[in-house]
């Protein structure tokens, strides 16, 4: 796929587009989280570029909605839809679902959207969506105790460009790797020729090192990982509660999530706590030990009874000794034992090995001293070694976790998107269930002979699902029309709500989605125009603009669905009859189908040169003031108008009044007569 011809898509994009793993396959499924992963793309420019891709798989010129009012329609069963997701990724993936008259398009959504409304769902596994989300990138991994050592210069820029997570230095002989390891808790050396070389510290002679970087920096898988661990977390647990099946080992990803922390290291080992507790006790543990030893050697010489003869006092002021002297000589043993507690306080304060405790007692000398101090020296030793063995120990627990999660990688990514589309999946359900929906029929041909025939569509106990009432309390339709018809009936008897199902069928249908009837046949159309109801007269500019759009109409509209509500609000009413007249003769003879609302259905009747299919929503009467109306239009019947209804009501209630006068009228009384000429006029 040539990604710059994907409309919408420049040099620009392109190039983003390319770092993706796979961008063709991600397109061509319309995986909005994986393009969104690509520099400077967002989730919402991620579903444009996607649908743009799905147009050009499928050769869709687009322009399927031809008016503003087509593609208000569309706007508003997308809201029902994306009302019944939980997450934003499922909202954005619904919008690469849109009208298509290609008939390959609308297969594989239906293949997609069949399945969809067989998912069980309950409120556990909406809820448990809650937590799922694009997995993302995690940001540039930088390891600063761990270092590359190379003696060769082209050796030195792979190195960098495989590893950009790690120093890489360039060293002459084993000398150079000694001072390295002084630096770096852990040495990686990529040259055969150091082999067999011994120096202090933990140098590694890896030349394969870079083959494997994963083992190199283990930080890199992990990074992913702990990105990612609460919306894999979540994943899972969406897995576990709809039943979902899936090639992951669940248990073993928990596992390895478990024993990871949110910063990429690793939690739950004993043995890392302890070092990493000692390496940031020891200043403040070295202090308190410090202090121990000060206060048992002050109190060891406030209670001590020290006699000192004038010959020695005067021999020890000669000899220039001091107060540690003295301490050597009357109070060795307490200042031995104040030293002691103090090492064993460190030691114990710092839970330190066998090893460590012996360079921890060399922090405080065995040459009496008052006040007692720390040799910072050793102090700087011991903390170093117990970074070191920190450090060697984070890096073999993260190698053994990378080791264990590294090729879950993939799985998790599946997990994560199968657990988004189940979302995806579920609105559909949502939306079919609660609306009643059905999957509907596209027909090709209406006759046996399989020729071409006049196909239109045919909705069986349809419901609007752009009411804004509950659906029990919507009556169900039935309206079917092959060609170009006049819609007739009453003011508020349902003509402009017929009209929105039809759109709103017909929408959906070529989106490849259900439909709100219980059954419904029609034609794959090319486009959709649909014309509401204009407030006021046109004026002489925008009454020949909509003269023109139906021009075009009438030379290339055989394969569209053409809804017009009272069309003769654009001009006057004997010209308007005279207009839709024309256009109506136009879009018969072009083979277009065509629904037309209007309240000149007689007049317009009259004046076409053909016999104009007129249907009519059919009034039954008037009760307590209120229409009562038969909702589904009656085939080849003009409707009667509310005004002639009302004449009638007057009429029969006059002539009920002077069936109980007698059969007489009272003087004067003339209102039944009235009524009657009003009511022959309607004949």
């Amino acid at each position: 796929m040539d990604l710059e011809s994907i409309p919408g898509v420049g040099e620009k994009t392109a190039r983003a587009l390319d770092a993706l793993d796979d961008p063709e396959g991600a397109l061509r499924a319309g995986d909005v989280a994986a393009i969104a992963t690509a520099p400077g793309i967002s989730q919402g420019r991620a579903a444009r570029i996607a649908r743009g891709a799905i147009r050009l798989e499928h050769d869709d010129p687009g322009g399927f909605l031809a008016t503003d009012r087509a593609r208000e329609v569309y706007r508003n069963v997308l809201a029902l839809l994306k009302s019944r997701t939980v997450t934003d990724y499922a909202a954005q993936r619904l919008e690469t679902i849109y009208p298509s008259p290609r008939r390959s398009r609308i297969e594989d959504v239906q293949a997609f959207a069949r399945e969809a409304l067989e998912r069980e769902y309950d409120t556990a596994v909406l809820d448990s969506l809650e937590g799922v989300e694009p997995l993302e990138q995690p940001g540039g991994v930088r390891v600063r105790e761990r270092c590359l050592a190379t003696t060769d210069a082209e050796r030195y820029s792979e190195a960098r460009e495989t590893v950009p997570e790690l120093s890489v230095e360039i060293v002459e002989d084993a000398q150079g790797l000694a001072e390295l390891a002084r630096g770096y808790s852990t040495v990686i050396a990529l040259d055969e020729s150091f082999a067999g070389v011994t120096v202090d510290g933990d140098v590694q002679v890896r030349p394969d090192a870079l083959e494997t970087p994963a083992e190199v920096v283990p930080e890199r898988p992990l990074a992913f990982f702990a990105r990612n661990r609460d919306r894999l977390q979540a994943a899972v647990e969406v897995h576990r509660t709809a039943g979902l099946e899936t090639a992951c080992d669940l248990a073993a990803l928990e596992d390895g999530l478990s024993r990871l922390e949110a910063d990429g290291t690793v939690a739950g080992d004993d043995e890392l706590d302890r070092l990493t507790t000692a390496v940031d006790d020891l200043d403040a543990a070295a202090g308190t030990a410090e202090s121990v030893a000060n206060d048992h050697l002050r109190e060891a010489i406030r209670e001590e009874d020290v006699t000192i003869e004038g010959s020695d006092l005067l021999s020890l002021v000669e000899r220039g000794a001091g107060v540690d002297s003295l301490l050597s000589r009357e109070l060795a043993d307490e200042y031995a034992a104040a030293v002691d507690a103090a090492r064993e306080h460190l030691i114990e304060a710092l839970d330190l090995d066998q090893g460590e405790a012996e360079l921890a007692r060399r922090i405080f000398g065995d040459e009496p001293t008052f006040p007692v101090e720390r040799d910072e020296d050793v102090v700087g030793r011991l903390r170093e070694e117990l970074t070191a063995a920190k450090e060697r120990r984070a890096g073999r627990l993260k190698r053994d976790l990378a080791g264990d999660l590294a090729d879950r990688r993939e799985d998790a990514r599946r997990l994560v998107r199968n657990a988004l589309e189940l979302d995806v999946e579920l609105a559909i359900a949502r939306f079919g269930r609660e609306f009643e929906c059905t999957m509907p029929e596209f027909v090709e041909t209406d006759d046996s002979a399989g020729s071409p025939g006049r196909v239109g569509f045919a909705i069986d106990g349809g419901r609007s699902p752009l009411l804004d009432e509950p659906l029990e309390e919507i009556d169900p339709v039935d309206y079917e029309v092959a060609g170009v018809a006049l819609l007739s009936g009453v003011n508020s008897g349902g003509k402009t709500s017929m009209l929105d199902l039809v759109a709103s069928v017909v929408v959906l249908a070529h989106m490849g989605l259900p439909v709100p009837a219980e059954r419904v046949r029609l034609r794959r159309f090319d486009d959709l125009h649909y014309h509401a109801k204009t407030q006021g007269t046109l004026d002489a500019g925008a009454f020949e603009s909509t003269v023109r759009e139906f021009a075009d109409l009438a030379q290339g509209g055989e394969g569209s669905l053409v809804l017009v509500d009272e069309l003769e609000s654009i001009t006057e009413p004997g010209a308007s009859a005279k207009i839709i007249a024309g256009i109506l003769e136009a879009l018969s003879e072009n083979g277009a189908t065509a629904v037309f609302v209007s309240h000149l259905a007689g007049e317009i009747r009259e004046m076409a040169d053909y016999d104009v299919t007129v249907d009519g929503i059919e009034a039954v009467g008037l009760v307590d003031g209120d229409l009562e109306v038969n909702r589904s239009p009656v085939k080849d019947h003009l409707a009667r108008s509310t005004p002639e209804l009302i004449v009638e009501k007057l009429a029969t209630e006059a002539g009920g009044a002077v069936a109980a006068n007698g059969g007489s009228a009272a003087a004067g009384d003339t209102e039944p007569m009235f009524y009657d000429r009003l009511l022959e006029k309607f004949e």
